[in-house]
């Protein structure tokens, strides 16, 4: 579409929120496929689910010199993770870890295996996914404590995966973006091996009290819906106000350089742009980025909404800069 028919659209849609035209085709031929939602899925067929749709909607994986799966040591038994690395051996340096999405009760490291495959070969650094414990069996606060463990670990012990560690840069999706953060001020409070020296929390869930703005607005139709975050509310099961969870609670001045993004039509959107502006009055070093026109969890569909690549490849320039400045 031109930028002229862009502009007549938006005009003639005056109302309308801007979609993208891939956008609009994947969110048309997943209402005509009449799946059901997942939200009335059995956890078990939900996660089934949600890995199936990395082979229908996401990009193959980049290959990569190193893919190997291995754990460490969690506070209720071993944290499967994965390794990633375009580079056979590297000098000193930083390592990046990824939290997967899925509201805390789906997805795992097959379900964003290419995006982690990505992130290695364009940052350039070694990346360990965590693979988390999941609710209703795990509820809150295992994934917190899971990845807080498994990041503690990296930072001691990257020799064995023959890197010298001298940072840890934290990024991940939705849920993971959410801890993202939460491990982010967990180690700024009490410092690991090594500092953490960023983080790009990706449309993450930030405040699980918002209930207004975006979330009513795009609480139907635009793949993420708000009876989807409810379900998932209620089988993690969090502390209300408990900053492990409602992290825009916590003490956000202390903050590292920090990437975050949104989705414009997103019904996290707004605790999102909540969070970049109460950063930027804390006085953190923030980049914000919003994708306009796409949906919750593009960074998981560049198959299917091609122009999610353009934003992934936005997401890794930003990140560069950050660890650049």
């Amino acid at each position: 579409m031109t930028e002229a028919a862009e502009i007549e659209r938006e005009t003639t849609n005056a109302d309308a929120p801007f979609v993208r035209p891939d956008v609009a085709m994947m969110l048309a031929m997943m209402s005509a496929a009449g799946a059901p939602p997942m939200n009335e899925m059995a956890p078990a067929d939900a996660r089934e689910a949600y890995r199936m749709m990395r082979f229908m909607g996401d990009a193959d994986p980049t290959p990569l010199a190193i893919i190997r799966d291995l754990t460490c040591p969690g506070p209720k038994g071993d944290i499967p993770l994965r390794y990633y690395d375009a580079r056979e051996s590297r000098e000193a340096g930083p390592a990046i870890m990824f939290f997967h999405g899925g509201g805390f009760v789906i997805g795992d490291l097959e379900t964003h295996h290419p995006y982690c495959t990505e992130l290695a070969a364009k940052l350039d650094l070694p990346v360990i996914a965590v693979d988390y414990r999941l609710a209703p069996e795990h509820p809150f606060p295992a994934a917190p404590e899971d990845c807080e463990a498994a990041a503690r670990w990296l930072a001691e012990n990257g020799k064995e995966l023959g890197l010298d560690i001298t940072g840890l840069v934290f990024t991940g999706d939705s849920a993971g973006g959410n801890l993202t953060i939460v491990v982010t001020q967990a180690l700024v409070a009490r410092p690991a091996a090594v500092p953490v020296i960023a983080q790009a929390p990706l449309y993450p869930v930030v405040d699980s009290s918002q209930t207004g703005g975006s979330f009513t607005e795009f609480a139907e139709g635009y793949l993420l819906t708000a009876d989807a975050m409810n379900w998932f509310n209620d089988n993690y099961a969090a502390t209300p106000g408990d900053v492990r969870n409602d992290c825009i609670l916590g003490d956000l001045a202390t903050l590292p350089p920090t990437l975050l993004v949104t989705a414009g039509l997103d019904p996290l959107r707004d605790q999102g742009r909540d969070f970049a502006a109460r950063c930027v009055k804390a006085g953190v070093d923030v980049t914000y980025m919003e994708m306009r026109g796409t949906i919750h969890g593009f960074i998981c569909l560049r198959k299917g909404i091609p122009s999610a690549q353009d934003d992934c490849d936005a997401i890794f320039r930003g990140m560069k800069a950050m660890l650049n400045r």
